[in-house]
């Protein structure tokens, strides 16, 4: 037995049985509406193409929680930039442009020139400064666990969420030392599962098929890949809508030449998998 529901962000949709209504109608949570966005590398600006087909069916989330690349989308974000803006700052960049050699010692590369970056794009501080609820997750590397950056930083707390082990050196916050926070959850529906009444995740990292390594970007590739698909599956199940970008899985995650096409399987995708779930378009005005 299906229930409709009219009233929801003007758009239409069926949940099974009450369970759902009551949900909205009753729940004390602060936010109805959240959305999460996985890591994925360069494959995380099929995020930018999810938002897109999220804004034309009329939805905007009132709060948004990223890991790795899906950190970098959602302060991005939530700092009030267009899904388009966000690939085209991109557009032009390299990944030497955001990763500089450093002795390896803990990583080969530093993030300086990324943090840079993200200072010149996102004219907020402190992830707290932000106009919409933002979410920042990385993964403490001594403790094993996924943390949950809502205030900080905003270049240190990203740096830290993007810092794939051994290929970045690790991020030092406050003493503590953290890494990408897809080693321990890849997508971030833990961190605002309890806060929201509706929650839509978006995973742009789909186990691809690979051919022998020829590098250590390679193996570090296979092994971030054997990594989230192992981790995701559990979090994709607490989302009231899961939606995974299947198609990008053949990109690779250090490769930035690619970027219009990822967001554009992001848009199809999403906007198909909104159909298909019930949403409707909303009149036009």
């Amino acid at each position: 037995m299906y229930s409709k529901i009219t009233n929801f962000a003007h758009l239409r949709i069926n949940f099974r049985t009450t369970s759902m209504l009551d949900m909205l109608r009753f729940s004390r949570k602060p936010y109805k509406l959240g959305l999460v966005l996985s890591g994925g590398g360069a494959r995380g600006f099929a995020h930018a193409g999810a938002l897109l087909a999220l804004e034309e069916m009329g939805i905007r989330p009132d709060a948004i929680a990223g890991v790795s690349a899906g950190s970098v989308v959602t302060v991005m974000y939530a700092a009030g930039m267009k899904p388009e803006e966000i690939v085209k700052v991109f557009s032009d960049a390299k990944f030497g442009d955001f990763a500089e050699l450093a002795v390896p010692r803990d990583g080969f590369f530093s993030m300086d020139g990324f943090r840079k970056f993200l200072r010149k794009h996102v004219p907020y501080k402190d992830i707290s400064d932000l106009p919409m609820h933002a979410v920042v997750c990385a993964t403490d590397l001594l403790a094993s666990k996924a943390v949950a950056f809502t205030e900080g930083n905003l270049d240190e707390c990203v740096a830290a969420s993007c810092s794939i082990p051994i290929v970045f050196k690790p991020v030092k916050i406050n003493g503590v030392t953290y890494v990408d926070g897809g080693v321990v959850a890849n997508l971030p529906a833990w961190a605002l599962r309890d806060k929201c009444k509706y929650l839509i995740g978006i995973n742009c990292s789909p186990m691809p098929q690979r051919n022998k390594p020829k590098s250590i970007l390679d193996i570090a590739q296979l092994t971030y890949d054997a990594l989230v698909k192992n981790n995701s599956h559990e979090q994709m199940q607490m989302c009231d809508l899961a939606i995974s970008i299947n198609d990008i899985a053949k990109y690779n995650v250090f490769n930035l030449k690619e970027i219009n096409r990822v967001f554009r399987s992001g848009y199809d995708t999403t906007m198909l998998a909104l159909l298909d779930a019930g949403f409707v378009r909303p009149p036009e005005r």
